[in-house]
């Protein structure tokens, strides 16, 4: 071989080797690129994952997120937001207006005690009466078995006056009304056992889906949102236009449920009696044209010259 065509061949060769060592340098470029490429994509995606998880964060739940929902207003309630709930014969001149919260144990002992003789006037025609519903318990006890009962009253309430009454006397009631310590309203499992005692509500499937969907919860936060009308911030409470009734004390003393019950029953008459004079007997008050004394939405559950809260 000439000493021409070794200096060649050993520039072909010098040649390649910097062609491969160029490819290589390229090559391993590009890949410092790509993964610097991939790590800002990993970092954006990252950020945009947290931002996104902080933002989900703060966004309202529960029944925080309800007062953002739609509003469902029950049938047979009145005012702007559906928050009056009145019931009586619509020929009844006066209204006795009660505060209640399901979870509260003073309440639960005035339905079990003198529930039956308030709506035995409201069908008299004696008054109407509209009801306020609060859920300050949920906040002083902890939890939301008020907000959770009262959004199933508003679903029996859509069904009718009847059952929205027989509803809220079983939750009342000495077989089902818990130790307001303990939120067992706050299951729509336990609602729907109670109300199965209500003929209007047993297997009702509209009620049911209701009360599963929270239909009616933005409305429960209308209602409760009233926390504090007239100056009311405990239950029960009872007014009559702008004057509060105030029951007689029941005396600190040994006594049954029975007498307990009957001295309770005597204190809400004594006080109706008082405001409304002597009851005049059943049927009394009712005027030509009265429904049954049961029905919802009639008449004004604002006295004339009352605002509207």
């Amino acid at each position: 071989m000439s000493n021409r065509n070794s200096q060649a061949n050993k520039s072909a060769a010098r040649e390649r080797i910097r062609a491969e060592r160029e490819r290589q340098k390229k090559r391993e470029k590009l890949r410092r690129q790509l993964v610097v490429a991939g790590a800002v994509v990993g970092v954006l995606a990252l950020a945009g994952g947290v931002g996104y998880a902080v933002m989900k964060a703060n966004e309202p739940t529960g029944w925080e997120a309800a007062k953002e929902a739609k509003l469902t207003k029950p049938a047979h309630t009145q005012g702007e937001n559906g928050t009056e709930i009145l019931i009586g014969d619509k020929n009844a001149k006066e209204t006795l207006e009660v505060f209640e919260d399901i979870r509260c144990p003073a309440c639960a002992a005035f339905e079990q005690s003198s529930g039956e003789a308030l709506l035995k006037d409201v069908e008299d025609g004696r008054y109407k009466v509209r009801f306020t519903m609060y859920s300050f318990i949920d906040g002083m006890a902890s939890g939301e078995g008020s907000k959770n009962a009262l959004s199933a009253l508003g679903a029996a309430l859509d069904v009718s006056p009847e059952a929205f009454l027989k509803f809220k006397a079983a939750l009342y009631s000495t077989k089902y009304h818990p130790d307001e310590r303990e939120d067992v309203y706050a299951k729509d499992a336990e609602l729907l056992k109670v109300a199965g005692d209500v003929p209007e509500l047993k297997g009702n499937k509209s009620f049911a889906t209701a009360v599963k969907k929270g239909t009616y919860d933005r409305w429960t936060m209308e209602m409760t949102a009233l926390f504090g009308r007239k100056g009311v911030k405990g239950t029960p409470n009872f007014f009559h236009g702008d004057k509060k009734l105030v029951m007689a004390e029941i005396p600190q003393q040994q006594m049954t449920q029975a007498q307990y019950n009957q001295l309770a029953l005597a204190n809400f008459k004594k006080m109706i009696d008082q405001e409304f004079g002597p009851a005049k007997g059943a049927g009394a008050g009712k005027g030509k044209g009265a429904d049954d004394g049961r029905t919802g939405g009639a008449g004004n559950g604002i006295r004339e010259g009352e605002k509207a809260p």
